[in-house]
């Protein structure tokens, strides 16, 4: 069953000038560590569970999900939802219409050494970044989220995250028939824009 929003992901392209900068907006931003997918990340861990991943390549992919998009200048690139049953949750996207891979393994060495190991079902190619991508963990998730949590900025957690789309009637589909609810309509008025919403 899917828990709530695990983090989302911002995408840079030097991650110690990033690591700056959301300081300087006030927020503590810890190290996280290295995949052996040539990324590396500092994290921003928030009171809600949430976090934001501050993402950079120390090598370069170009077959890595993230690396076209940085290529266009980066910033917000993705989300990720977490999951207590990634198997059944990864089978009722499938079933609502989202092209999702298979779940995989992934990990991360902390700076400490210690070696972070999850899984990931990741939707595929014009799906990617619209629908989430999912995890479970199988090393706690407590020793993945950084313990400071404060912020001088007063920020505490992620309390909504927008998703722009090209049609809302088929997007919607995929969130109603994950989460068995219909969705609230909405309108952003600053956006010039209309869809719905999913709590």
């Amino acid at each position: 069953m899917l828990q709530g929003i695990d983090h989302i992901v911002i995408s840079v392209p030097d991650l110690e000038a990033a690591r700056k900068s959301y300081a300087a907006l006030g927020f503590t931003v810890m190290e996280g560590g290295r995949h052996p997918v040539g990324t590396h990340n500092a994290l921003i861990a928030f009171a809600d569970g949430s976090y934001i991943e501050l993402i950079a390549f120390y090598e370069a992919n170009p077959s890595h999900k993230w690396w076209g998009p940085l290529q266009k200048g980066g910033g917000l690139v993705d989300f990720c939802m977490q999951s207590d049953a990634l198997l059944g949750d990864t089978a009722a996207f499938r079933k609502a219409g989202v092209a999702i891979d298979d779940p995989a393994p992934l990990s991360r060495v902390r700076p400490d050494g210690y070696q972070l190991k999850w899984v990931l079902s990741i939707p595929r190619q014009g799906h990617r970044g619209v629908a989430p991508f999912l995890i479970q963990d199988e090393t706690p998730r407590e020793e993945r989220i950084p313990r400071r949590q404060t912020h001088a900025n007063g920020v505490t957690g992620i309390g909504t995250a927008t998703v722009a789309v090209e049609d809302v009637a088929t997007v919607r589909r995929w969130y109603a028939g994950v989460l068995g609810l219909p969705g609230r309509e909405i309108a952003r008025l600053e956006l010039d824009g209309a869809g719905v919403s999913f709590a």
